[in-house]
């Protein structure tokens, strides 16, 4: 297939002009791939989870508008000279100041070239720092107390953004909400202390009580009318089965005497708070009680009437604390619980909040924070560019083309470590996230695919996922499910990896050259396993037969031996024979009417014709073997065949291979010691070949002495002699 090779800066700069339909891509997940996961990160400027050809055109015209020589990330330089930077437009000019300034506050001043590590150390300096650029101040120490106090509260009350640093911190915009939130909250307390308190200070207390208990007293006053209009009732309505039963098991449940009335239930009867109460329910009854003394009669029990009287007293304030605003989140971090929060500020720190010069003070400090020179977001620029110039190319190579797979010199994107399993090493492995849903996908490419379940132990605790392995050499007698073998990641870790999953397709055509008769002698030996086993259970079955059928009837003698009805079976059997007899000699006949030099033709020719089906197939398979299904499966977009021939194959799956500098020692000592069945073989093999060469030698006299029986010729009738001439005189003898 033909493959987009990009070598020169003007195959970069004109990448656009390339149409879509040539590049091996057409998207790509943005996460599970052995690729640099921050240059991945920036490549989605969408965030959509996908790297698009749009995205990819962008980054290739970023990164040429500069630097001075887009061919030079052709060979994937690690770090970035700052000669390569361009300075003759004000996107390059910038980013060479700031990897100047860099490398200048890392004491790197003779420094020629910047690198990764160089502007990780920088970011990470850069952000720690008060006036990083970002405009997100945190709680930082450089802060005044006050300072720190007002982030920390608009931070528990509107929310924030994540500064440089990666702390949670405000901008202007939550500075504003929270102001905003807090006269909101001011207004409220005053609208809320101008409501009716019937209870003086304890108002909300009682209130808070009220809202708890609200559903069980209602809930007993129903029962009480249920009891006043049906008495019969009265047991179900106090739960007393229920308690009873309880009772007699041992033991009592919260969750069982929650649910029972909070006082003991009888007909239009008031509520005691002072005794008698649920034992779940006292101590807040009791609090309850104390709360509303002023509203309740002294002897602390409650008609239904004062209980709806005591609601209607506390419900303006009720009402009143509804109408309690509720800050709107400012960021992105919103805040858990604001509403509680507030609840902890006093009035005083509310106006602190509000008239103190803590907002104003902050505002100033985001300002000078936005004009730092060689802030975060120029080194986030610097970083770009780094990792764009050292690991653009290579995702060219893996998204516009698939040069990278198929020179064999570095491993593709998407291929994630190698499976060791069955004396071979399977360089084609992808994660898999759901195996039915993949393999249904990836059968479509003909590979053989060994779907396996990797775990592995770790201090954090035991990690699992699922990869397909591309088994494309070799043969797959032996693999099924629940083999075992080991599966090394990129990064060099080992995990176990056991098979769930085979989906089998042709792998080489050695394979196929084998596999009649690999099926043959399987079929044969399942056949002569069915009838063993058929045979011993009719053998078991007939032999139980006989012992019940002896058991039964002890004196009847055996049925005698009809050989009448056997010679019908002993005449078809000869007929078989002779047949059997006729076929072969007449194959025997044959053979050896033929000259030396046709025996191998003889031989080729039913080897072709028992293993040249099976290999014309499994070549027309290996020529349809391709990597796109597989890939599509794993969320790729493939807009080509991508093929995988039989050179390819046995380079991806490697088989085992003695060094060249090793010898093999033949001294086994669990081999058999004796010699007889060696010498056996030997005599036999000697006489099959004698008599093959003896048979062909004599082919033409070895059955002249074999005649068929000789029969009686009947002599041909001799010519009757002629009539002898009558004699007139003599007369005819007379018959006695």
């Amino acid at each position: 297939m033909d493959q987009v090779t990009l070598q020169t800066a003007e195959e970069l700069r004109r990448l656009r002009d390339l149409d879509p339909k040539l590049w091996a891509t057409l998207s790509c997940p943005a996460s599970g791939l052995e690729f640099n996961a921050r240059m991945l990160e920036l490549l989605d400027a969408d965030k959509d989870g996908r790297i698009r050809i749009p995205e990819v055109l962008d980054a290739v015209d970023w990164l040429c508008a500069r630097i001075t020589d887009p061919a030079e990330i052709v060979s994937r330089p690690e770090a970035l000279p700052l000669t390569s930077i361009r300075q003759d437009n004000a996107e390059g000019a910038k980013m060479h100041a700031t990897a100047f300034t860099v490398l200048q506050n890392l004491g790197r001043q003779d420094a020629s070239s910047v690198c990764e590590a160089d502007v990780s150390e920088a970011a990470s300096v850069a952000n720690a720092l008060l006036y990083n650029g970002d405009g997100i101040l945190p709680a930082h120490a450089d802060l005044t107390e006050a300072q720190r106090s007002f982030v920390h509260a608009a931070l528990n009350t509107v929310g924030g953004e994540t500064d440089a640093s990666g702390e949670a911190g405000i901008d202007p915009k939550c500075i504003d909400a929270f102001l905003a939130a807090l006269q909101e909250e001011k207004a409220w307390r005053k609208m809320l202390a101008a409501a009716p308190h019937p209870l003086g200070g304890d108002t909300g207390a009682a209130w808070d009580l009220m809202q708890e208990l609200r559903e069980k007293i209602d809930d007993y006053f129903l029962r009480c009318r249920m009891a006043a209009f049906a008495p019969q009732a009265m047991p179900a309505l106090n739960a007393e089965e229920l308690i009873n039963s309880s009772c007699e098991n041992g033991l009592l449940e919260r969750g069982m005497l929650e649910s029972l009335p909070i006082s003991h239930v009888s007909a239009d009867s008031p509520l005691g708070l002072a005794a008698g109460v649920n034992p779940v329910w006292r101590g807040k009854a009791s609090s309850f009680l104390a709360i509303c003394a002023p509203l309740l009669p002294a002897d602390g029990s409650m008609t239904e009437e004062e209980w709806e009287k005591l609601q209607q007293a506390l419900k303006p304030y009720g009402e009143a604390l509804a109408q309690r605003p509720v800050p709107a989140p400012a960021g992105s971090a919103a805040p858990e619980a604001a509403t509680a929060f507030l609840d902890t500020l006093a009035d005083a720190d509310i106006d602190a909040f509000l008239e103190g010069g803590a907002a104003g003070e902050l505002k100033s400090i985001i300002e000078r924070d936005l004009s730092v020179p060689s802030a975060s977001s120029d080194i986030a620029e610097l970083e770009k560019l780094v990792l764009f110039y050292h690991h653009l190319h290579r995702l060219l190579m893996n998204f516009v083309s698939f040069c990278d797979f198929y020179s064999l010199k570095k491993p593709a994107t998407f291929q994630a470590g190698t499976l060791y399993i069955d004396g071979r090493s399977c360089r084609l492995c992808l994660p898999v996230s759901n195996v039915e849903k993949h393999s249904g996908m990836a059968g479509f490419s003909q590979i053989c695919l060994l779907y396996c379940a990797c775990s592995r132990v770790t201090d954090g605790g035991t990690r699992t996922m699922n990869i397909a392995a591309a088994m494309t050499a070799g043969s797959d007698t032996f693999l099924r499910e629940g083999r075992n073998g080991v599966y090394v990641d990129d990064e060099g870790n080992d995990w176990d990896a056991t098979i769930v999953k085979v989906v089998r397709n042709p792998i080489s055509l050695k394979q196929a050259v084998w596999s009649p008769y690999l099926r043959i002698s399987q079929m044969i030996g399942e056949a002569i396993h069915k009838f063993a086993a058929d045979k011993e259970t009719r053998m078991l079955a007939k032999a139980s037969q006989k012992a019940a059928e002896t058991t039964a009837a002890p004196g009847k003698p055996p049925m005698p031996f009809d050989i009448g009805k056997s010679v019908g079976i002993f005449a078809a059997v000869g007929i078989a024979l002779g047949a059997l007899g006729t076929a072969v000699g007449s194959i025997t006949s044959m053979i050896m009417s033929l000259h030396w030099w046709q025996f191998p033709l003889l031989f080729l020719a039913i080897f072709l014709c028992i293993s040249g089906p099976s290999v014309f197939l499994a070549w027309l398979k290996l020529r349809k073997r391709t990597l796109g299904p597989l890939l599509e499966a794993s969320g790729w977009a493939v807009n080509s065949q991508l093929p995988i021939n039989q050179v390819l194959g046995r380079a991806l799956t490697k088989q085992a291979a003695l060094p060249g500098n090793s010898t093999r020692i033949y001294n086994d000592p669990l081999r058999e010691k004796s010699p007889v069945a060696k010498i056996v073989f030997i005599l036999l093999l000697i006489a099959a070949l004698a008599s093959g060469y003896a048979l062909w030698k004599y082919k033409d006299t070895l059955f002249d002495n074999i005649k068929p029986a000789a029969t009686e010729e009947k002599a041909p009738a001799p010519d009757p002699a002629p009539a002898p001439a009558e004699k007139p005189a003599e007369a005819a003898p007379e018959a006695k």
